[in-house]
């Protein structure tokens, strides 16, 4: 089985207060749903409260990141599925839940993890 990352931006869920409320209930519905099908793996959203660091070999860590990466925040969801196909029809579930497109990515197999 190939694990999927699921992904969206947080300014791709425009809703209002009003409704978030709701997005978040069936977004956890969702989230119920891959872990009753034993396919969840992890989810959760990245806090933008938090500068990201690097941390070098000698455990140096300084507040920065790498440049193409200056703007990774948002929802993720890393589910692992039989098919590509199905791993669409869960990021079609998330879609609806948090009415935003979701970006659908494929981890590479490694037999160690």
């Amino acid at each position: 089985m190939t694990k999927y990352l699921i992904s969206f931006p947080s300014a791709a869920m425009e809703v209002s207060a009003e409704e978030l409320h709701e997005v978040a209930d069936a977004a956890h519905a969702v989230v119920r749903e891959a872990k009753a099908a034993g396919v969840w793996v992890f989810g959760g959203a990245i806090d933008e409260s938090i500068a990201p660091v690097m941390v070098d070999g000698d455990g140096l860590a300084t507040e920065d990141t790498y440049p193409q990466t200056r703007t990774i925040e948002g929802g993720y969801t890393v589910l692992e599925l039989p098919t590509r196909e199905s791993a669409v029809e869960w990021a079609a579930k998330i879609a609806t839940a948090c009415r935003c497109a979701q970006e659908l990515r494929a981890f590479r197999y490694d037999p160690a993890s």
